[in-house]
């Protein structure tokens, strides 16, 4: 399982929300791109960026520095937040970025997602209260069911699921595995964990969930690390050194 440090976006500096609230944020830096280096430096392979400016009104303020991370890094970048069009989509990829995220727009516009993904890395955002996927900064129900929605882009060339739990983000509180192990069962798209992590304990267990051959592909990890509950390197070795 691979292991996706964040860095959260918002006016320029890292920052956590708390459950998503825009009102309830942790500053943790003010320069994402020595953060990035950072992360890359402890052995990460991929590097996970939200710009939550851009997921709350669609406006791409933090764009310039999602591409000076890319740029400065050698590992692979993925990135998400207010990507509702294929014009912002494709400014990303053009800046280097490896993989973006679609949420809010592949929802209501899965067509978006398909046309993308025919000549690039996309995934999907699926990012849920319960079984109820959220949109719009996940200030909004969008009325849909996750798993039904989860197979519903089988076909479309996407290369992962990115799954949230919102009522578990931030909270250091551990992962929704039973709900990730539905999501295991409902596709065979690649899903990467998102919300909760507090442990590398947690880590540990989101890599032994499995249904059949498939497991769960990454976890997307950011306040543990930064409040110094374990850091990149510690994880990256408790999950080599793990049995599969």
């Amino acid at each position: 399982m691979d292991l996706y440090p964040a860095i959260d976006l918002r006016d320029g500096r890292c920052v956590r929300l708390y459950q998503g609230d825009y009102d309830r944020e942790t500053v943790y830096g003010d320069d994402p791109v020595a953060q990035a280096l950072a992360f890359e430096a402890e052995g990460a392979a991929w590097l996970h960026v939200v710009d939550l400016d851009a997921a709350r009104t669609g406006e791409a303020t933090n764009r310039p520095i999602v591409g000076a991370i890319a740029e400065a890094l050698s590992i692979p970048v993925q990135t998400g937040g207010g990507v509702r069009t294929a014009e912002a989509a494709n400014a990303l990829f053009d800046l280097g970025v490896e993989r973006v995220v679609i949420g809010t727009a592949a929802i209501e516009n899965p067509l978006l997602v398909e046309t993308l993904a025919a000549n690039h890395r996309v995934a999907v955002g699926l990012d849920a209260r319960g079984r109820d996927i959220a949109v719009h900064g996940w200030e909004t129900s969008s009325g849909k069911d996750l798993y039904e929605t989860a197979r519903s882009f089988a076909g479309m060339g996407v290369d992962a699921f990115v799954v949230t739990e919102i009522g578990r983000d931030g909270t250091l509180e551990g992962p929704d595995v039973d709900g990730l192990t539905a999501m295991l069962d409902a596709t065979d798209v690649d899903v990467i964990a998102s919300g909760g992590v507090g442990t590398i304990a947690d880590l540990l267990a989101l890599a032994d969930v499995s249904v059949g051959e498939k497991s769960i592909s990454g976890s997307i990890t950011g306040r543990a690390i930064y409040e110094g509950r374990f850091t990149v390197a510690e994880a990256l070795t408790a999950l080599k050194t793990t049995p599969v």
